[in-house]
């Protein structure tokens, strides 16, 4: 707050932030989720979903059970083809090794970031959601955000939507707390996170 005072507005008129008290799920529960929101509205997301986890039989999301469904089991719960094809690629890495989800807790934010971008579906902005709302680390900005883009507009009172290295340079102030500064940007539209990356490749 002494660092900016126009974000210091913002936090007192939000209060306490709210980032630590969200916590979704599992890993795995988590990226799955992840996959299934991208270029969906929020409702529909959660409707296909829920008719996913309806497909476990302990209600449950795990590798060896997202292994066993048929394509068209998943796709009739509502996936598209191209994001089976990185449920696929996302349980072959976890039951080959080459993705070790219990060592993203201790991997740095870069490293968390490019071994989970190496997963078909999962771009920059997913793996930085998931450094922010399931592993809760406090210095993540997504700056392809486009609530990120559209708040440091407004906020600050940009003409223009600001390029992302100019986000990068306004949080610098916000070290080492720039998750926090992120989801107070985020209340000042009252919005959920949204990324401007189509399904990763």
């Amino acid at each position: 707050m002494r660092r900016d005072p126009i974000l210091a507005r913002l936090i007192k008129r939000h209060g306490a932030c709210g980032l630590a008290a969200a916590q979704r799920a599992d890993h795995f529960t988590a990226i799955v989720r992840a996959i299934t929101g991208q270029q969906l509205s929020t409702k529909a997301a959660t409707t296909i979903f829920n008719r996913l986890v309806a497909l476990m039989s302990d209600g449950h999301l795990t590798p060896g059970a997202m292994a066993g469904l048929s394509d068209e089991a998943l796709r009739a719960a509502g996936m598209s083809r191209q994001k089976i094809k990185y449920f696929r690629d996302l349980v072959e890495r976890i039951q080959g090794g080459a993705l070790s989800l219990d060592a993203l807790d201790v991997m740095s934010d870069d490293e968390v970031i490019a071994a989970l971008t190496k997963v078909k579906g999962i771009g920059r902005w997913s793996a930085e959601m998931f450094l922010m709302f399931r592993l809760h680390r406090p210095d993540v900005l997504p700056v392809d955000d486009l609530g990120i883009v559209n708040a440091v507009k407004n906020v600050y009172r940009l003409r223009k939507k600001p390029t992302a290295d100019r986000i990068r340079r306004l949080g610098e102030a916000w070290r080492p707390y720039r998750s926090v500064a992120s989801w107070y940007l985020w209340r000042s539209l009252e919005n959920e996170p949204v990324s401007k990356e189509p399904d990763a490749t």
